[in-house]
């Protein structure tokens, strides 16, 4: 079993920077990766970007490619996420989720392909 916490979401103005962190506990495995997700309401939960934890190699959806930046700390079991130059339309729930048996693109990106989930935290952006 393993518990994802986020934190670092809140309220910022557009153009601004947040930096997100997902810290994982409990039972986790030597290869094994991290995406994060975003949903806002009425719409799907979107893929952002995902890391895995063996090689770090990591994977961007196209619409965020450039402005967030994926990024471990393997010793922590952290997995951060930064955003730059955000804009009213990423305000959404972030969600961070661990995936056991995944090992490139069209895993990574696909929610359904996910072991655990977190509870999220908010990002709004002001305009």
């Amino acid at each position: 079993q393993v518990q994802l916490v986020e934190s670092g979401g809140g309220l910022v103005q557009a153009g601004g920077s947040l930096r997100l962190s997902c810290v994982a506990s409990g039972s986790t495995f030597s290869d094994y990766g991290t995406g994060w997700f975003r949903q806002a309401p009425g719409r799907e939960r979107e893929f952002l970007a995902a890391i895995r934890w063996s090689g770090g190699s990591t994977y961007y959806a196209d619409s965020v490619k450039g402005r967030f930046t994926i990024s471990g700390e393997y010793d922590k079991k952290t997995v951060h996420l930064q955003l730059t130059n955000l804009a009213p339309e990423d305000t959404a729930v972030y969600l961070c989720a661990a995936a056991m048996g995944c090992t490139g693109w069209g895993c990574y990106d696909r929610e359904g392909k996910y072991d655990y989930w977190g509870q999220g935290t908010q990002v709004t952006v002001s305009s």
